[in-house]
């Protein structure tokens, strides 16, 4: 029987990948077809690959999809995020003894984004709180059970305490590691993995890590649903590489030959200004006291190999 996620933190600090759902079936072959970004990042020998759920619960079947070619090529855990956005409990029993039936007892249990206009979750249950101890009264211990948690505070929580009161809670309620948002803020975080230790709890901390690669994408990802600070030292990055007007602009694209090549040297010395900064990042992770790092591969590899190759953070 192979080991569990949180049985390899305990022993040492693991490595990991995100991916997310493709909504075609071309980006399906060229997630998961034969040679495709998939089995190249096999040969950085991940621990484990999580996979998506779809904003909103959307796009299951291609996470099901996802997950099942995974566990087929036998080199990484595959983990399913798992929403209470629009599920009833006995849906969820139901898309969850069929995941177990395909192999993947892994899952990070979550309440989901709400879709836009949403006051709640849709379904029958609202908190991720819920979802962990319904998982645990249904299926016992069959799966390993990973939980978010918010180093700057979920944006919806009245307050910081707060969150790691009810973190404290979801490690009560059965689960087994912490996969943690997106944070760029060091200071925040080792407040954070402080304050969660003071609070009893001892999980292993598995921290979610998007490569800073792109302006537009890096603003959007931190202010777009996670509230997330934008350390000087990154602020200063996206200022000396800004594209005029502005990165959000459809007037911020080229209009003629000279603007293009301009436009695209400074996307492409952002983006090695952020794979530095990427680096050094994990740098400060690694000395944080965590348990694991997890790249969100953003469905590509190259950048993330160098990524991993040059911070030495996964023997090769």
């Amino acid at each position: 029987m192979s080991k569990k996620v949180s049985e390899i933190m305990r022993e040492r600090m693991a490595f990991s990948f995100e991916v997310f759902p493709p909504k075609t079936d071309k980006g399906m072959e060229t997630l998961a077809g034969k040679g495709g970004v998939l089995d190249k990042l096999y040969t950085l020998h991940p621990d484990h690959i999580s996979c998506t759920y779809g904003a909103g619960g959307t796009n299951v079947g291609k996470n099901l999809e996802v997950v099942k070619t995974i566990k087929a090529a036998g080199v990484a855990i595959p983990v399913t995020h798992f929403t209470c956005i629009g599920n009833t409990r006995d849906g969820i029993k139901t898309q969850l003894q069929t995941y177990l039936d395909n192999g993947i007892d892994h899952i990070l249990a979550l309440r989901g984004d709400l879709p836009v206009g949403w006051s709640g979750t849709g379904g029958d249950l609202h908190y991720a709180t819920e979802l962990v101890k319904f998982i645990r009264q249904q299926f016992g211990d069959k799966f390993t059970i990973g939980v978010a948690g918010s180093p700057e505070g979920h944006i919806q929580c009245r307050s910081i305490k707060a969150d790691i009161s009810f973190l404290k809670q979801k490690q009560d309620e059965g689960a087994n590691f912490i996969m943690t948002q997106l944070c760029w803020d060091m200071d925040q975080f080792r407040w954070w993995m402080d304050a969660i230790r003071k609070a009893g709890v001892i999980l292993p901390v598995d921290v979610g890590i998007m490569p800073v690669l792109d302006a537009r994408a890096t603003i959007n990802m931190a202010l777009s649903r996670n509230g997330c600070v934008l350390p000087r030292e990154l602020s200063v990055l996206i200022s000396k590489y800004w594209t005029f007007p502005d990165p959000f602009s459809a007037d911020a694209e080229p209009k003629d030959a000279k603007s293009d090549a301009e436009y695209a040297k400074k996307k492409a010395d952002f983006k090695e200004a952020g794979i530095e900064y990427t680096i050094k990042l994990l740098d400060e992770y690694r000395v944080s006291g965590i348990s694991g790092i997890h790249l969100y591969a953003l469905n590509k590899y190259d950048d993330v190999a160098r990524i991993v190759a040059e911070s030495g953070i996964k023997d090769q």
